[in-house]
């Protein structure tokens, strides 16, 4: 029987123009365990010109690729829970 889960991640982005600076969080809601969130930082390089959709891209992406290297951990710590040994994940 094929069983359908969605998952949903909210990403929240913050900028923050006197420092050049634009901050991303991505947190992934799932009704099985807590709440799992990556977060990702974006700078402009002062001679930049300021294209807000370039910062929003790039922190969005390293939030997403924190979130998940995070949810690789959290399996691991499953797999172990359940095995009683070390694990490894790799990407």
């Amino acid at each position: 029987m094929l069983h359908t889960r969605t998952w949903n991640v909210e990403i929240n982005i913050d900028e923050y123009e006197d420092e050049r600076r634009t901050r991303a969080v991505a947190v992934l809601r799932t009704e099985a365990r807590p709440q799992v969130r990556g977060e990702g930082t974006a700078w402009r390089a002062p001679r930049d010109r300021e294209v807000p959709e370039i910062g929003d891209e790039l922190a969005t992406a390293r939030a997403l690729a924190d979130l998940a290297y995070r949810l690789l951990d959290v399996a691991a710590a499953d797999i172990e829970e359940i095995t009683h040994r070390p694990v490894r994940l790799s990407g």
